[in-house]
């Protein structure tokens, strides 16, 4: 399945990369929100793994921008170190398809990513 991830965190996007390329996944890498943007126009990835917190588009802005343009054929699903009952209630009022809450294990994102990868 192909991924993009935006994420603004070095590790966190190499500690995501590594563990989803691990799992057989061809994997897109955004520093920022208007570098997601590009790439999911390019490349129309299945599923969109974002950070809400990054540079010039937020996570939020995004999920809007793929709902708004790709409806539900993109797959969308929100990392977020803040855990507060209403950004998790905002992100899926936008569109979200998941929301995982900082720090999470690599061994959870692969099965929430699962979830997503198209059955044969």
């Amino acid at each position: 399945m192909k991924i993009l991830i935006a994420e603004d965190d070095e590790l966190m996007l190499r500690t995501l990369e590594f563990r989803l390329k691990k799992d057989g996944h061809v994997i897109l890498i955004a520093r920022d929100g208007q570098q997601a943007i590009a790439l999911i126009d390019e490349h129309q990835p299945e599923l969109v793994i974002t950070d809400i917190m990054m540079p010039y588009s937020s996570g939020m802005e995004i999920v809007g921008y793929i709902r708004q343009k790709y409806q539900q054929k993109i797959k969308v699903i929100v990392l977020s170190g803040m855990g507060q009952e209403n950004v998790i209630l905002e992100a899926f009022q936008m569109g979200a398809d998941d929301y995982i809450t900082k720090p999470f294990s690599p061994n959870e994102l692969s099965v929430r990513v699962n979830r997503f990868r198209p059955r044969q």
